[in-house]
């Protein structure tokens, strides 16, 4: 894959909406249009084609996933609270095949017990977490360089 050819798509999952507003001293000031901005601006260097979505439902999430499946190279995916429990999503990531970074905002194995397990992170390439967007940015290049 070169760098040129790659389509990633990227999910933000429930509640990233309120980032900027929603506990500031776990996830930060930024809002999610300033991570958007810094995501579409890092794909733009790479020259990587994105397609960004945030959904607060989990239907949604996996409807994305299904519809981009043939189109992305790469899916950069934090699905939040979802990360702990949703075998569904887990099984759409995994019946996708295409190669997934789970990512977290914060540092999910310095909170509460419940946050430590992910029963999506076993089906994708890697999880990167605690590092804010560049989370994100690392689980592109990661994609980018396969």
């Amino acid at each position: 894959m070169t760098q040129s050819s790659v389509n990633i798509l990227v999910l933000h999952g429930p509640n990233l909406n309120l980032l900027g507003e929603r506990e500031p001293e776990v996830y930060g000031r930024a809002t999610l249009d300033d991570l958007n901005a810094l995501i579409r601006n890092h794909g733009k260097k790479a020259k990587a084609t994105l397609r960004i979505f945030q959904s607060n439902h989990e239907g949604v999430l996996i409807e994305l996933i299904h519809k981009h499946r043939r189109w992305a190279q790469g899916l950069v995916f934090n699905p939040g609270a979802y990360s702990h429990y949703s075998y569904a999503l887990r099984d759409a990531v995994s019946a996708a095949q295409i190669p997934t970074v789970e990512v977290h905002l914060s540092d999910i194995q310095k909170r509460e017990e419940f946050r430590k397990v992910s029963v999506i992170a076993p089906v994708c390439l890697a999880q990167i977490s605690g590092k804010g967007a560049n989370s994100y940015l690392e689980a592109m290049d990661r994609l980018l360089l396969g």
